[in-house]
């Protein structure tokens, strides 16, 4: 018994020295843990804890402003709110976006997708911006249910503001956010996810100049993400603002005189090539597609069958009818194959292999020269006179008066048309060219086709007697901070190699066109300016003689084409015009050229003063 509590003594000790060897161990352990994250792991949970704490949140940059050529604003920045989420400050990020999803009024699935299309796994802090230009209402019920919507805030920020909405679209274009594969080409560098560029028009073209810089502001967040207090500021610095060669009240005048007609209309000034309208219809709202849409919408947007994205002037590719006229003209006199004297009997038709290639006018035109063939648009002097000069001589032509090739305005996905020539068709269609389609390309049918831009900067040769300007649309660029003003230097224009007696005698031509009797557009002289120009209508469909006269379907109709400028004595003004299946050019084209010239000169009186003008004005006025 002496011996028992010798016994519990050690037994008491043995337990001491166990826990104090558990103790021991799970100090050190403990320790090792303690080094192994301060040490080994420490820059990771440092960077984790600083971002549970402080953020560092880019601030966009206001673009700059848009004015036309007159100092009048065209696209501005209104003060607006942004809605963000931080996918990693949310708990339960499927409940905090259902909720989210009610409050804004917007479809979970939308939101699901925007979510998922911008999350970037190397930067789980990243702010996403789930929904742009929140209205006031949907700010309040979010700001109003602030606790329970962790990693939800909303910014401040600018939205681009069309000031007319569609009017002038095509050119002036609309602005979004960066895409992930725009970051990869690099026409933005630099930007960044989340970042607003130009995607279209004037927007895209300039993004360089109008972006800006970004800044950003370093921010203390609580454990929900939740904004406590700035710690520091980089002020962003606004874009530089443009001014556009395009005349506003031009610009209304052809939007008008087109209304809802599908087509296109080019308005520029022949002494410089700058471009003062640019009308395509169908047209759409830039303040939508800046806005955000939904993916249904922009999918409803692209399968629309008038196309409304489609920038017509620049794009669309038409035959040009008998405005091609002016081209076999030119030609013609400068190759020798015909005199102004040369005559052509017209009887209606012409007849070439085992076919007859009609004229317009059934009846015929009698025994006709070049001057009248060009006023009254006789199709078999030209069947006849193409066929003489060969297809080869006509593209070459074409060419030089700035067709089947783009113009290079700044305008992205400008199209080139097509002029065709032997090589062209053994290239390919492994052909040959077969002579009777060298008379549908005399009257600018066949393979032919043009934009409305490219035909702009053709007349635009004949009214200055021989010089081609590529389109101007950029007149100056100011930066708002500096108040410095840079003009931009505008491309040198290219001497045609044609005589400017063949200019002259063509210009004669086309003031008959207008003022003579017999002319095709004399419906449609002015009271106030002598205008010369060409009508043109071009086939959508051929149609057998019998056929002719009948109604057909609106999509089967001949587009109408009027290229026309004025005054004539003193060119100062051209405009192209081209409506969709509208029948003949000088009814339904002709027309609208002749309300914008009007209204130019009637507006600017200025522009009506002078010698050159007053002589042919008593000239033109028939």
């Amino acid at each position: 018994m002496s011996d028992f509590p010798q016994n519990e003594n050690r037994e008491f000790q043995r337990r001491i020295y166990g826990l104090l060897a558990i103790i021991t161990i799970t100090l050190f352990a403990l320790l090792t843990r303690a080094w192994y994250l301060q040490v080994v792991d420490g820059a990771y949970y440092r960077e984790l804890s600083d971002n549970n704490r402080v953020r560092i949140v880019p601030t966009p940059s206001p673009r700059g402003l848009i004015y036309d050529r007159h100092g009048t604003l065209l696209i501005s920045n209104d003060p607006s709110f942004s809605l963000y989420v931080v996918i990693s400050d949310m708990p339960n990020p499927d409940r905090v976006l259902r909720r989210l999803a009610d409050l804004i009024e917007m479809d979970r699935e939308e939101m699901n997708r925007r979510v998922r299309l911008k999350k970037k796994k190397e930067d789980p802090y990243l702010p996403i911006k789930v929904k742009a230009d929140l209205s006031m209402r949907e700010v309040a019920r979010v700001e109003g249910h602030r606790l329970d919507l962790p990693g939800v805030t909303i910014e401040p920020e600018f939205k681009r503001n069309a000031i007319y909405g569609p009017l002038a679209v095509h050119m002036l274009g609309y602005v979004g956010e960066v895409s992930k594969d725009q970051i990869g080409e690099g026409f933005y560098h630099p930007v960044q996810q989340g970042d607003i560029v130009g995607q279209y028009g004037i927007e895209r073209s300039y993004d360089r100049f109008i972006r800006g810089t970004p800044g950003q502001k370093g921010i203390e967040v609580d454990a929900l993400g939740h904004e406590i207090r700035t710690l520091k500021v980089i002020e962003p610095l606004r874009g530089k603002d443009i001014f556009l060669t395009l005349d506003l009240n031009l610009q209304k005048a052809a939007e008008e005189a087109l209304g809802e007609k599908s087509g296109a209309i080019v308005v520029m000034d022949p002494r410089n090539g700058d471009l003062l309208a640019m009308v395509s219809r169908p047209a759409f709202d830039p303040n939508i597609l800046s806005k955000g849409m939904t993916s249904e919408e922009w999918e409803a947007l692209l399968a629309d069958k008038r196309r409304p994205l489609m920038n017509r002037a620049i794009q669309g590719q038409y035959p040009p009818g008998s405005t091609f006229k002016i081209v076999l003209s030119a030609a013609l006199l400068e190759t020798k194959t015909a005199s102004p004297s040369s005559h052509v009997e017209c009887r209606g038709g012409l007849p070439f292999g085992d076919r007859v290639f009609r004229d317009w006018k059934k009846g015929g035109h009698g025994l006709v020269a070049l001057h009248r063939a060009i006023v009254e648009s006789c199709d078999v002097y030209f069947y006849e006179m193409g066929n003489r000069l060969g297809v080869d001589a006509i593209s070459r032509f074409s060419h030089l008066l700035g067709l089947g090739r783009p113009t290079g305005v700044n305008l992205a996905s400008e199209r080139g048309g097509l002029i065709p020539s032997t090589e062209w068709k053994r290239r390919t269609r492994n052909e040959p060219w077969f002579p009777g389609e060298t008379l549908s390309v005399s009257i600018g049918q066949g393979y032919v086709s043009v934009t409305p831009l490219q035909l702009a900067t053709m007349i635009n040769a004949v009214a200055n007697k021989g010089v081609w300007y590529p389109p101007n649309l950029l007149k100056r660029i100011r930066d708002e901070r500096s108040g410095t003003v840079e003009d931009i230097t505008k491309k040198e224009g290219r001497r045609l190699p044609i005589s400017v007696e063949t200019l002259q005698f063509i210009q004669n031509a086309l003031a008959g066109v207008v003022s003579e009797p017999s002319g095709t557009a004399h419906r449609s002289r002015s009271a106030v300016i002598p205008i010369a120009g060409k009508t043109g209508t071009a086939q959508v469909v051929a149609l057998p003689r019998e056929g002719k006269g009948r109604t057909l379907s609106p999509d089967l109709k001949d587009h109408a084409w009027f290229v026309a400028y004025a005054p004539v004595g003193d060119p100062q003004l051209s405009v192209v015009v081209l409506v969709e299946h509208g029948g003949h050019g000088g009814a339904a084209a002709a027309p609208l050229a002749n309300a914008i010239i009007e209204s130019y000169f009637r507006v600017d009186p200025v522009h009506m003063t002078g010698p050159a003008l007053s002589s042919s004005f008593s000239e033109g006025s028939g």
